[in-house]
């Protein structure tokens, strides 16, 4: 019954509901629970009760207890019954993935995620995008929780769910959807359902006296709250706002919810499929007659996603949302470029409708099928999608999907295909210092935009040194003056000076690290790093922002401090024109450094990066110079281990695709890739060996080994 029935303070029926009004209460009688069956307060407990005299009303019921929602007095809004929410499929299986991959709410949007920092902190344990590619988008952030020393286990999961086309047209469904969807992408990345925990954002049309528009708002709520007493988690805090109208525009009506919880990293999953010929299933809860399902079912999947995790069969998962399993099996196969067969049972009615709650589940091809699941289809070894005789090529699926925004979120600009030559120096000296330290001391100074300090410590300190982190006061003439003299100090009583990454001074104007170099040439700390490193046989050390400082400064590539020359290889924006954050590939070029004394020439390291100025200029006839005497100490390279200036390998457009340099005697050097953003457990979806040993390397130097 799609009737809408208006209190407005006089009795009433309509299509076989009273409504009647008792001092201060009203009443709604009705057929069904669900179509707002209902007595008087305090007559009958399984009922709606709605009190208007104060602004609001309670519900109660076995399913809405204690709501208290404020609506217009003396007016109330009941739709019992709202209209179907089901997907609509029709044409072929071709024609639906086309269109599918096209949509908004589906399409890559890598090109706005990768403008901000997704490895600061060293934590991340699922990077934004999975796969040797970095295409599959994560359904929940993994991180590990912060910790200023030593490591943890314990990691954070979140996740949310929102479906505006479920929202626009049944808003109880449609919140009961989004906590659902939410908690489903929590388990699907191996979390436990366990501890976890909800906080919804709202945000409604502004409802002015209109009782149908209070309406919207009174719904969602009731099916936000039906979704946690029906799952036994608690939502916590969260954002509303009922202002969303602009003259004749209303905003959908939203209820985001986002589930949170933790759990032990052994237990996290990823969500790229793995290789060809691998078995996939899908489980699925029951269903109701809204195409919601039922909670008994979806708590017994859960458990049975734990099981499955347990038992170490399941190599990926990932669960259906806006897209359905069709959204999901192309997700999970474009990150390491695996197709996919759909098994003969399959239609497209079923393949690109609603599945909520539903997980697909990739298995070893001897594996068998866990029981309750249903047969989905394989992997296969070329990257197409195929539905009994029809084929989708995926090339043409991938163009597509990262096509749509691609004019607004730059990510796969043209680039010279040039070939680039590979440069390699094998250094045969065993680097030792004259004095050796049982545990060297490193100066980190931190400078305003700062913002590596505590994953650089901590890796120093991971390798056995010391590490002294001093914060620069900038407030004042004299708090720099006095910041100077303190550095120059620590500088003599240390072995090691590291500029860590951020973002000095914001980066603006004209370039970054400028306040930095501009630090290090006072007299004090000139003479300090000098007698460092012609004397004392000390190292240094830069990072991204920190790199920046070092090539300003001339360490990199001439190994002392210079003045500022125009000739002289610099850094420079990204030819891309914004920030790039993703995990790059590195060849090792050379090893004439202390810093590399555990890292092999030619071998390829993976490594995050994050700068929006980390293009290497210079002449190619400095570079083959620099190559020549060893001090190109990395070039970015593709999935082919060759140097490219192919932007989805080579980041930032540097000339001959280098990465990092040394000065002439190896014992500075600087590079963009943040190799201090190591440690067990993290990019769990972009497979590479992400340890180069360089803070390992150092403090052997100094310990003599």
């Amino acid at each position: 019954n799609s009737d809408t029935k208006v209190y407005n303070g006089s009795e009433q029926s309509v299509n076989g509901y009273t409504v009647s009004e008792y001092d201060s209460t009203i009443t709604f009688t009705g057929i069904a629970q669900d179509d707002a069956k209902a007595t008087a307060k305090g007559i009958n407990a399984d009922t709606y009760t709605m009190t208007m005299a104060e602004s609001d009303f309670t519900a109660t019921s076995e399913n809405y207890t204690n709501i208290k929602i404020t609506v217009v007095p003396g007016k109330l809004v009941i739709t019992p019954k709202q209209q179907p929410f089901a997907r609509k499929v029709e044409g072929s299986f071709t024609d639906n993935y086309k269109a599918l991959v096209e949509d908004l709410n589906v399409c890559s949007r890598r090109g706005l995620s990768e403008r901000f920092d997704s490895t600061i902190g060293a934590g991340t344990v699922l990077m934004p995008f999975g796969g040797a590619t970095q295409t599959t988008p994560i359904q929940a952030m993994v991180n590990k929780v912060s910790v200023e020393h030593g490591d943890t286990k314990t990691v954070s999961f979140m996740a949310w769910g929102y479906n505006p086309y479920i929202f626009e047209k049944d808003q109880f469904h449609g919140a009961y959807l989004s906590v659902v969807e939410s908690v489903a992408k929590l388990i699907a990345a191996g979390a436990t359902f366990e501890d976890v925990y909800l906080t919804f954002q709202e945000y409604f049309l502004h409802p002015g006296t209109d009782p149908k528009r209070w309406g919207q708002p009174a719904a969602a709520l009731l099916g936000a709250y039906k979704a946690q007493m029906d799952l036994g988690i608690a939502a916590i805090g969260g954002k509303d706002s009922m202002s969303g109208s602009f003259e004749d525009l209303d905003v959908p009506p939203t209820l985001c919810s986002f589930a949170v919880t933790t759990d032990c990293i052994c237990k996290v999953l990823t969500g790229e499929f793995k290789a060809p010929n691998h078995k996939v299933v899908i489980l699925e809860p029951e269903y109701d007659e809204y195409g919601v399902p039922t909670a008994e079912s979806l708590l017994k999947l859960f458990d049975r996603m734990a099981e499955l995790n347990k038992e170490g069969n399941v190599l990926s998962a990932y669960t259906p949302t806006y897209g359905g399993i069709a959204e999901a099996v192309y997700k999970m196969a474009t990150g390491n470029r695996v197709g996919f067969r759909f098994g003969t049972c399959w239609t497209p009615e079923e393949l690109f409708g609603y599945k909520y709650g539903s997980f697909i589940v990739e298995l070893p091809l001897d594996a068998e099928i866990p029981e309750g699941a249903r047969y989905l289809g394989k992997t296969i070894d070329w990257f197409d999608f195929v539905l009994d005789d029809e084929l989708v090529c995926g090339r043409d699926l991938q163009k597509a999907y990262e096509d749509k925004l691609e004019s607004v979120f730059h990510c796969n600009i043209e680039t010279p295909d040039d070939e680039v030559p590979t440069f390699s120096y094998i250094d045969d000296t065993v680097y030792k210092a004259k004095q050796t330290v049982a545990k060297p001391k490193v100066l980190i100074p931190v400078f305003p935009g700062t913002n590596c300090e505590y994953d650089t410590a901590k890796a120093f300190e991971r390798a056995g040194a010391e590490a002294v982190v001093y914060v620069i006061n900038n407030l004042s003439s004299e708090a720099i003056d006095k910041s100077a003299k303190d550095i120059a100090k620590l500088i003599g009583e240390s072995q090691i000076v590291f500029i860590p990454g951020g973002f000095s001074g914001g980066d603006e104007p004209d370039g970054s690290a400028k306040f930095i170099a501009s630090f290090f040439r006072n007299p004090e700390i000139k003479d300090a790093v000098t007698d460092l490193l012609e004397n004392r046989d000390g190292l240094m050390g830069g990072i991204c922002n920190g790199f920046q400082a070092l090539i300003k400064l001339g360490l990199v590539p001439y190994g002392k401090i210079t003045e500022p020359d125009e000739n002289a290889p610099t850094l420079t924006f990204n030819t891309i024109s914004r920030h790039q954050s993703k995990i790059a590939r590195v060849r090792l070029d050379s090893n004439k450094s202390p810093w590399l004394k555990y890292a092999t020439v030619g071998e390829v390291y993976s490594v995050p990066i994050s700068h929006g100025e980390g293009r290497i200029l210079a002449s190619e006839e400095q570079l083959l110079k620099l190559a020549e005497n060893g001090q190109i100490l990395t070039q970015y390279v593709g999935l082919d281990g060759k140097p490219t200036m192919d932007i989805a390998a080579n980041i930032n457009g540097s000339v001959f695709a280098v990465e990092g340099l040394l000065s002439p005697d190896g014992h500075v050097f600087g590079k963009m890739g943040h190799a201090e953003r190591i440690g067990d457990g993290l990019y769990q979806n972009v497979p590479g060996e992400y340890d180069m040993k360089l803070f390992e390397s150092a403090v052997a130097y100094f310990k003599g080994e």
